[in-house]
């Protein structure tokens, strides 16, 4: 399964000086790995997630590799849009400016549709669509006012644009993140602001495993090109591309990291 695993790539200072906050960043997932990368490609970085105890261990381990003035964290929830004034302006108040937003939160799910209830699917969409709206609207506002662009990078999912059984609201939100990131970004090129998303497939993690049955893992691992999972950083490493200069001219865009895209 886990064959042609590729090497891990080294920073090469595409985002020196830039102030980038990420949110669901604690833990061993993209967000976390996509914290990494930045800090390695010369980023300052502040890091939102719900899991406050997950989230300082985070920090305090950052802090330790790159140095304390260039890593700081605030418990959030996207769900509430006071806790994500409060991440910005922690970015803020500590850089001055706000150059780059990956908002990476989602929360998933499996359940039947016919057997989904409105608990269920509210929940999902609240987070993983409302959240990443009310993310992308609180940057849009700042970055605007800024002057001086920036960068948002949703993260979508290759269920957005395929069927999967049980998993009706999780492709309705990362559709939804899709078409976001679309309309964002005709509004936000008028003041220089670049907003993409980034597709995943199958990205390998603790939580994911946890939450998911070895063979649903087993078949959704045979769908892959590679013949294998991507580890988180695979995916960051694309994040960050889209964060740097190397994408100056691409926005509205979904990429897909993964060979699944429809």
């Amino acid at each position: 399964m886990m064959d042609n695993k590729a090497p891990y790539v080294p920073g090469h200072g595409l985002l020196t000086g830039r102030t980038a906050v990420i949110t669901a960043a604690a833990g061993t997932g993209i967000g976390g790995a996509t914290a990494r990368r930045f800090l390695e490609e010369g980023a300052r970085v502040v890091l939102g997630d719900a899991h406050e105890r997950r989230l300082e261990e985070t920090v305090a381990t950052l802090a330790g590799e790159f140095g304390e003035e260039r890593v700081a964290g605030r418990a959030s929830d996207v769900t509430d849009e006071a806790q994500i004034a409060a991440l910005y302006d922690l970015a803020e108040e500590r850089h001055g400016r706000l150059d780059a937003v990956v908002n990476n939160a989602g929360l998933g799910g499996t359940a039947l549709l016919t057997e989904m209830t409105d608990e269920q699917w509210d929940k999902v969409i609240d987070v993983t669509l409302n959240g990443t709206f009310r993310c992308t609207r609180a940057a849009l506002r700042r970055m605007k006012t800024g002057g001086h662009g920036g960068v948002v990078v949703n993260n979508a999912s290759v269920v957005g644009w395929r069927a999967q059984a049980g998993q009706a609201h999780y492709a309705a939100a990362k559709a939804g993140v899709m078409a976001l990131t679309r309309c964002a970004a005709v509004e936000a090129a008028a003041y220089r602001v670049r907003v993409n998303a980034v597709s995943p497939s199958l990205a390998m993690h603790p939580h994911l495993v946890k939450v998911t049955t070895p063979e649903l893992l087993a078949a959704l691992t045979e769908r892959e090109a590679f013949g294998r999972y991507a580890e988180p950083w695979e995916v960051a490493n694309v994040i960050v591309f889209l964060a740097s200069g190397y994408s100056s001219y691409m926005t509205g865009e979904t990429v897909s990291v993964s060979s699944q895209h429809p």
